[in-house]
């Protein structure tokens, strides 16, 4: 596997557009399109949110009813959630208004909202900036970049990655962009991830990679403890690479699982990163554990704790928040048996053994933790399962976007 330039355009086929439609935003792109050449299989996972935003609803449809696709429409600023028949009609409207404008069908027009929960869209800015969207849409690594630009909120960053590897005698790339800084809590997916490949593969071959994968790096990260109503990850697939079609269980399946938790995990750890307020990735290992199920619970716990990510933020090793949020988990451990570190590129430093604190600097300590990513990692000593989650810091920048984010 090689990691290459771009996002979504890097795979065959596959183009992008960004407009500024003034949706809510003013100076800036707030629309987004990802159109394939051709038809493409689509995977999805979605919010688990009972409170779900129109647009999870619709592109749940299409998923379900195996509808293929060839156009994302993404707008920023405002989310379409909780607005009732009118949220879904303006979805409608926006896939039909697409169809006509790229030439395809409407049925499979997926769609895509983020941004201020309860307020209706613009639909006729949403309509003018699909018109534009077709006109400007292009192949390319900088329209893709474009494009993972205008679905940004709070981000403080464009999120997006892609890699190619060899099934067979041809090249398969995995291209995506993801958006997501707060209220990220995911449970089956993310904010908004929009990942497409140029592979031949079945379409439940498609859907088992993505909903496996989400478990392991989505489903891993936290910012703030909410999850989404718009929480979306979509999966496209054209088929332009022209290699031998992927099936469950092959050895072709595993090398294109790989690469596609290489993408997953990459976009999950890049929103983790750029929380909002946040100055650190947070980064939680919990090793020797006796099961998997087990270790992703201790990791996510840690990663959650309000307490823990404040202690990061003031780059102070108060360890007892840690092995504190471990203990209401609900997984079941010996805290006498706990060793704990701390690492980052100012070194790693065992800060406890056998649930008790050695005999550690704190000067070094508040050095490794006042770096751009910082590592904790908990050693049960119970067994070989390990698991690792994704957080930020969390500072006072956290309540001031979040105080002032419908002004």
């Amino acid at each position: 596997m090689e990691i290459i330039k771009g996002g979504v355009t890097a795979a065959n086929g596959f183009e992008a557009a960004a407009v500024a439609a003034q949706i809510k935003y003013q100076g800036r792109t707030d629309m987004a399109l990802i159109y394939s050449e051709k038809p493409c299989k689509v995977a999805g996972t979605f919010t688990t949110n009972v409170v779900k935003a129109a647009p999870v609803r619709w592109d749940r449809q299409i998923v379900e009813n195996k509808q293929k696709s060839q156009a994302v429409i993404i707008n920023s600023g405002i989310a379409n959630a909780c607005t009732g028949v009118e949220g879904m009609m303006y979805c409608q409207e926006t896939a039909k208004e697409a169809a006509k404008v790229l030439g395809i069908e409407e049925a499979g027009v997926l769609v895509g909202s983020t941004g201020v929960i309860g307020m209706q869209l613009p639909i006729d800015r949403i309509k003018a900036g699909i018109s534009e969207l077709a006109k400007v849409k292009k192949a390319g690594i900088e329209s893709g970049t474009e494009a993972a630009k205008a679905i940004m909120t709070t981000d403080t960053k464009k999120k997006e990655v892609a890699v190619q590897f060899q099934i067979g005698d041809k090249t398969v790339t995995i291209g995506g962009m993801a958006k997501g800084s707060g209220m990220i809590h995911p449970n089956m997916c993310t904010m908004l991830a929009f990942i497409t490949t140029d592979a031949v593969i079945s379409r439940k071959a498609l859907q088992k990679a993505m909903s496996n994968d989400v478990e392991e790096t989505y489903n891993m990260i936290s910012v703030d403890g909410d999850t989404s109503t718009n929480d979306t990850a979509l999966l496209l697939a054209n088929g332009m690479a022209g290699n031998k079609k992927i099936k469950k269980g092959t050895p072709e399946f595993k090398v294109f699982q790989e690469a596609l938790h290489y993408v997953n995990e990459t976009l999950a750890k890049m929103m983790a990163g750029d929380g909002e307020g946040a100055t650190a990735l947070f980064e939680v290992k919990v090793v020797g554990a006796k099961t998997k199920e087990q270790a992703k619970t201790l990791a996510k716990s840690v990663v959650c704790s309000n307490l823990t990510k404040a202690a990061i933020a003031g780059h102070d090793a108060n360890w007892g928040r840690i092995l504190c949020a471990m203990g209401y988990s609900g997984a079941k451990f010996d805290p006498e048996k706990v060793d704990l570190y701390f690492e980052s590129t100012a070194g790693k430093l065992q800060i406890i053994k056998d649930g008790t604190a050695v005999d550690y600097s704190e000067e070094k300590a508040t050095e490794i933790l006042s770096q751009e990513k910082v590592t904790a990692t908990a050693d049960l000593k119970a067994g070989e399962a390990e698991a690792t989650a994704w957080g930020c810091d969390l500072t006072h920048g956290y309540i001031d976007i979040n105080a002032d984010y419908r002004s």
